[in-house]
């Protein structure tokens, strides 16, 4: 009675526009923030499958070196001559590309 019925009729388009900037947020969410993330996920992943002996890296931890024995859950970096220390593997953050110890 106090309610027109034009009013109460388009209260589902108002509904539907009230929770477009919500949506309009979360798809900027997903392109800006989790999928980049993924991504940088899944290529860190790759390069540590493909890890070798000989291989130059830098660890989370700043450790420099070239590595010695890889093996399932840790690689083995020698950071100065005979000096050799284990880390886990997921701490190896970048490949160095070849020779860049010798620059040091």
């Amino acid at each position: 009675m106090l309610i027109s019925n034009a009013y109460a009729a388009s209260g589902t388009v108002n509904d539907v526009m009230g929770f477009l900037p919500m949506i309009v947020i979360f798809v900027l969410f997903y392109f800006m923030l989790i999928r980049p993330q993924m991504k940088q996920a899944k290529q860190h992943k790759l390069m540590l499958e493909a890890l070798k002996a000989g291989d130059e890296v830098a660890t989370t931890g700043g450790i420099v070196g070239k590595v010695t024995k890889v093996s399932e859950n840790f690689v083995s970096i020698e950071i100065a001559a005979s000096t050799v220390v284990n880390v886990q593997k997921h701490t190896v953050q970048t490949l160095l590309p070849p020779g860049t110890l010798k620059s040091i």
